[in-house]
């Protein structure tokens, strides 16, 4: 089947609702708010990003910081302890290796403490501007559930399949897009199917939904 279709209308339904705070700015603050983002909600991750880099300006601060210092203005992300010592070590190595600039290879990006491929391409997307497609848990599940992959995936599959499918100008936006609409209707819990408009193609309305009325 084609998927574009279905994906650009996924895109022009929601390329126009704001973006995370987090996900807005230059690419250090990006990357760290990729950190802090995981297992969080955008309004937690946003409070702490706020706090955060209202203390701390750039790599060259956070490199130096306590992480007790740092888990006291990021929480309650998820694993705030973890992600406190990940920051730092994130942003000492950023200036050991890069001179406190921000690669902009997939390449690099993945050998900085706390960056994996998801990460790396929101940072090339969303602060270089780059071509790149994060796979986070909603982009993955929506794919999964629609049929654009199996069931039995893996993120990278994911992003392989939709570079396949969706034209290379559309990349950074596709992510945004199947965020939105996981969020609003294909949730991870309650998924409203009944208002779907592609439910007379996704394999899970078929599969499962169906199956429960």
């Amino acid at each position: 089947m084609n998927w574009w279709p279905v994906i650009e209308r996924i895109i022009e339904e929601y390329r126009k609702e704001k973006m995370p705070e987090h996900v807005r700015d230059d690419p250090f603050r990006v990357l760290i708010g990729c950190i802090l983002s995981q297992r969080t909600k955008d309004e937690t991750t946003d409070a702490a990003y706020h706090r955060l880099f209202s203390r701390f300006s750039g790599p060259e601060d956070l490199a130096r910081a306590n992480p007790a210092e740092i888990e006291k203005l990021i929480y309650p992300v998820g694993f705030y302890r973890t992600k406190a010592k990940t920051i730092v070590k994130a942003a000492r190595y950023i200036l050991e290796e890069f001179g406190g600039r921000v690669p902009d290879r997939f390449e690099d990006l993945v050998k900085i403490p706390g960056i994996g491929r998801k990460c790396a391409n929101i940072v090339l997307a969303y602060a270089f501007g780059k071509p790149a497609i994060p796979v986070d848990t909603h982009v993955f599940r929506v794919a999964k559930r629609l049929g654009i992959v199996s069931e039995k995936a893996k993120p990278e599959d994911v992003e392989e399949a939709l570079k396949e499918v969706v034209p290379r100008d559309y990349w950074v936006a596709v992510n945004h897009a199947l965020v939105r609409f996981g969020r609003a209707v294909c949730r991870p819990v309650g998924p409203r199917c009944d208002e779907c408009p592609f439910k007379d193609v996704c394999r899970y309305y078929s599969t499962y939904a169906l199956a429960e009325k």
